[in-house]
């Protein structure tokens, strides 16, 4: 519950700062009596979808730790804590990133990496990973996670969501207003956008967002054969990425904050695989062999 209040508070927020934004930048006047200005409305969507996306980020590793509760390790208090640092202080000069903050939360096997830059990053693993793998399998997953912060990749997933936002909400406000157009071709005494403009913007909104979530998935679960190979290549060999993966295929997966989920370690395929951020296991250990 808390997640999801959250999740919908900082929304609300982020819409909130960037609805100001458009009206003082003027780029949210796009509704002209001559028509739509395309220009002021490209500027809006861009201001809509690359604010939103990026404000996420920024906002990403805080959210995560409230989100999961997880308790970053300042001060190892075990031998377990103290492995933990030292493993990816090991991968991150390897990977050639800063050290990322490292965290444990409580819940089912996975992991995640989160934050804005390379420099300034998060891996947390959670105790059913760590109670459940050898330590070889570990250590896998964690350079797996520091691979997604090397590879750029929480950057690439934003650009990437910033670029389908803004044609979402640039292509709904088109049919928007030409579907509104039809339904009032004969009403010449108002020029005003009518309900008919409105209901088609949140229709396209929703039916454009789905296909884009499409698109995202399939940046992700590329982004994740690549960070496969990264963990590979930091640990000098393919098998331990391998036999953690098996690892996690027989294992209840632990779910993940909706957006965490695409930086995690696991994901699931089957009927939603279009929608998947994460390629079937089978699939990713056939590609770390055949590398």
């Amino acid at each position: 519950m808390k997640r999801t209040l959250l999740f919908i508070a900082t929304n609300l927020g982020i819409m909130l700062v960037l609805g100001i934004t458009a009206s003082l930048l003027g780029v949210n006047r796009f509704l002209t009596s001559n028509g739509l200005d395309l220009t002021k409305l490209l500027m809006f969507a861009g201001l809509m979808g690359f604010g939103g996306a990026f404000i996420s980020l920024l906002l990403s590793k805080p959210i995560a730790k409230w989100s999961t509760k997880a308790r970053v390790i300042t001060q190892p208090s075990n031998s377990t804590e103290q492995w933990l640092l030292n493993t990816v202080a090991a991968q991150a000069q390897r990977a050639g990133i800063g050290m990322p903050e490292v965290a444990i939360y409580e819940g089912e096997p996975n992991a995640f990496a989160t934050g804005a830059t390379k420099n300034s990053s998060l891996v947390a693993v959670s105790t059913g990973l760590l109670q459940s793998m050898t330590e070889q399998e570990v250590e896998a997953v964690l350079a797996h996670e520091v691979a997604h912060i090397a590879n750029g990749d929480m950057v690439t997933l934003t650009l990437i969501q910033g670029v389908v936002n803004t044609f979402v909400i640039f292509i709904a406000r088109i049919v928007g207003y030409f579907v509104d157009g039809m339904l009032r071709k004969n009403d010449e005494e108002n020029t005003a956008p009518g309900i008919g403009y409105m209901v088609t913007v949140i229709v396209c909104e929703i039916v454009f967002g789905i296909l884009a979530s499409i698109i995202v998935a399939w940046f992700s679960r590329q982004r994740e054969f690549r960070a496969d190979c990264g963990a590979a290549n930091i640990m000098g060999q393919s098998q331990p990425m391998v036999a953690a993966l098996r690892r996690l295929g027989g294992m209840a997966e632990g779910e993940l904050p909706k957006n965490m989920s695409a930086f995690g370690i696991s994901g699931k395929g089957g009927a939603m695989a279009l929608f998947s951020s994460h390629p079937p296991i089978e699939e990713r250990i056939a590609a770390l062999q055949a590398r």
